[in-house]
C-alpha cells in the first residue's frame, strides 16, 4: 500500500501562495490516481483537487478554481497542490490521498497522509 507525507504548510497572508508536496513510498504510485483534501475546524473533509495516474486529466473544486494547481511527478513519487491567492476560508489541515479508483470517487480513495495545517491570515 502506498505511504504517503505531506509538507509545504504554513501561515501565509490572504492573497499569498503556499506549495503542498505529499511523498509517496511505494512502487506503485504511478498506478493510483490522487487527491487533495482539506478540513476546516468543526468542518468534515472536503475534496479539494484529483489528479489521474499519468497527469493528463485534473479535477477541481469550484472554490479554488483559478487558484490551485495540482499536479505530480511520478519519477519522484510526489504530487503537488500549488495554492495561490488564498483566502482566509482556505484555511485548514491539507490532507492527500491515493486511490486506485477515479479521482472523483471519494470512497475509494485508501492511502491517507497524515495532514499539512494551511492558516491564512486576513
Amino acid at each position: 500500500q502506498v505511504q504517503l507525507v505531506e509538507s509545504g504548510g504554513g501561515l501565509v497572508q490572504a492573497g499569498g501562495s503556499l506549495k503542498l508536496s505529499c511523498a509517496a513510498s511505494g512502487r506503485t504510485f504511478s498506478s493510483h490516481a490522487m487527491g487533495w483534501f482539506r478540513q476546516a475546524p468543526g468542518k468534515e473533509r472536503d475534496f479539494v483537487a484529483g489528479i489521474n495516474w499519468s497527469g493528463g486529466i485534473t479535477y477541481y473544486v469550484e472554490s479554488v478554481k483559478g487558484r490551485f494547481t495540482i499536479s505530480r511527478d511520478n519519477a519522484k513519487n510526489t504530487v503537488y497542490l500549488q495554492m495561490n491567492s488564498l483566502k482566509p476560508e482556505d484555511t485548514a489541515v491539507y490532507y492527500c490521498a491515493a486511490t486506485r479508483g477515479p479521482m472523483t470517487i471519494i470512497r475509494m480513495y485508501d492511502a491517507w497522509g497524515q495532514g499539512t495545517q494551511v492558516t491564512v491570515s486576513s
